[in-house]
């Protein structure tokens, strides 16, 4: 995941002393969290290289970190993702996450709000380095009225203006996704297109999980590749199950109807996506994988924050195939494609693919 709020942060802090004579105390502290928060998690970057020298270091993390690096030099050498210092040092964190995102939307619409600021522009959410911040400020909107979902995030990239560390948070989730977030973070670093975040999340997810399909044929690693397949499957399923929902609920809000009439019908959606998760979990023999992600208050701003991960995926994925799988053919026409205006760009995308440059 890229997120765009640390590198307003960063962009920003120079002008943070203007700032805090234009702008409320509320956004001045914003910034302030962020570059403390930031700046501390750089601090505390450990190289790789060296916590693998130390004979006190428990064999587990040992070889996790071994792993995490088995995949940086995959990444590099066989996906042609930039090779720089990015996720050759470690953090332990002292937390599950290392961020928390506040995404919202009004109660009846799936467009996320947007937040403005000096220099960066506007952002559909913001992040915070403390889950109580977060929290709080989710509270606030929630009071206004909106949709409102607070997401814990195991990694994020600064698109290169940084060495990124493995973080602790990103190992715990297993080899097979520490690969894919590795992969999908260095995506950014290698292209990052201004202002079209369904673009760039969609292509670094594209390479996350091709370069995880890769990494594991090259290994010869059979079985993991078939059990990776079919989270996969899993996972598009399930984001098939809220690209449906999403979609009656676009059609309802379209709709003029009294409040209380339209609050009702939404409810009825929601709970319609609840039965529809539990045939699809039968149809899987009792898999639990996404009973957590239902076990939480369903709402417009829970669709709305998985939505710019997946929607351009498959066309990624065919324009990755007619450029025969080859990594940096692909990125070469995705840079072309970035240059477009965005509408342009997106018709493109999803039109017929061409690699010959």
């Amino acid at each position: 995941m890229k997120i765009d709020f640390l590198k307003f942060l960063l962009l920003s802090m120079l002008a943070l002393v203007a700032i805090s004579s234009c702008v409320g105390c509320s956004t001045v502290g914003y910034y302030a969290q962020g570059i403390t928060g930031h700046l501390a998690l750089m601090h505390q970057r450990e190289p790789i290289d060296e916590l693998l020298e130390n004979e006190g270091l428990e064999k587990s993390r040992q070889e996790q970190l071994q792993a995490a690096q088995t995949i940086r030099d995959f990444a590099s050498q066989q996906l042609g993702l930039p090779d720089n210092g990015s996720y050759r040092s470690y953090v332990e964190l002292d937390r599950d996450y290392v961020v928390w995102n506040v995404v919202a939307t009004p109660a009846f619409s799936l467009k996320p709000l947007e937040w403005c600021f000096p220099i960066a522009g506007c952002v559909s959410y913001r992040g915070y380095f403390s889950r109580e911040d977060a929290e709080a400020f989710a509270a606030e909107l929630k009071r206004q009225g909106h949709d409102v979902v607070v997401n814990p995030v195991p990694a994020y990239s600064t698109l290169g203006w940084f060495d990124d560390p493995v973080l602790s948070s990103m190992i715990h989730q297993g080899e097979l996704l520490l690969a894919q977030t590795i992969f999908h973070e260095l995506a950014h670093q290698q292209l990052y297109v201004k202002d079209d975040s369904v673009f760039n999340e969609a292509f670094a997810s594209t390479v996350g999980e091709q370069g995880v399909f890769r990494w594991l044929k090259e290994a010869g690693r059979i079985e993991d590749l078939v059990r990776y397949q079919k989270y996969l499957t899993r996972k598009g399923e399930f984001l098939d199950l809220l690209k449906q929902t999403s979609e009656e609920l676009q059609q309802l809000y379209q709709q003029k109807l009294p409040t209380e009439k339209m609050r009702t019908e939404k409810a009825a959606l929601f709970a319609r996506l609840r039965e529809n998760y539990n045939l699809q979990k039968n149809r899987w023999g009792g898999y639990e994988g996404y009973d957590r992600w239902f076990d939480r208050e369903l709402n417009n701003a829970r669709l709305a924050s998985i939505a710019v991960y997946r929607d351009r995926v498959p066309d990624f994925v065919r324009w990755l195939d007619v450029c025969d799988g080859k990594f940096p053919k692909f990125y070469a026409a995705m840079k072309q494609l970035g240059k477009q205006e965005k509408q342009a760009r997106q018709k493109r995308l999803q039109g017929p693919a061409d690699c010959s440059g």
